[in-house]
């Protein structure tokens, strides 16, 4: 078992998360409880899983959660390019956001490469 706030993947997918939810209190009041909700669960899935992963006794236990917050990142990419699309979103911003989610994904990418060569 590992400590959780000890991981740079961890720290930076909270850190995400929370600008996330930043930029989604700007959104129309119409996809609150559509694309806004979905977000939220998607954005906060990333370091979640890391949480639980970094509690399991197996490092096959962790990687299997590191892999549901990798796709819990290509899950958000698209819903802040789907953003950005309806104008909810400023390019911008969207592009900023994307390149810290690809950072992320890199990063977990290689822990789970890590994990699995033990």
């Amino acid at each position: 078992m590992r400590d959780f706030k000890k991981l740079l993947v961890w720290e930076k997918s909270h850190e995400l998360t929370l600008e996330v939810y930043r930029v989604l209190k700007t959104f129309p009041k119409e996809e609150l409880f559509s694309l806004v909700s979905q977000m939220k669960r998607s954005v906060s899935s990333i370091p979640t899983n890391i949480v639980e992963g970094a509690g399991r006794r197996t490092d096959k236990d962790f990687a299997r959660f590191l892999s549901i917050s990798y796709g819990s990142t290509n899950k958000l990419e698209y819903q802040i390019i789907l953003s950005v699309d309806l104008g909810s979103l400023e390019r911008q911003k969207g592009e900023e956001l994307i390149g810290r989610i690809q950072e992320i994904r890199k990063m977990l990418h290689g822990f789970m490469s890590a994990l699995s060569e033990r």
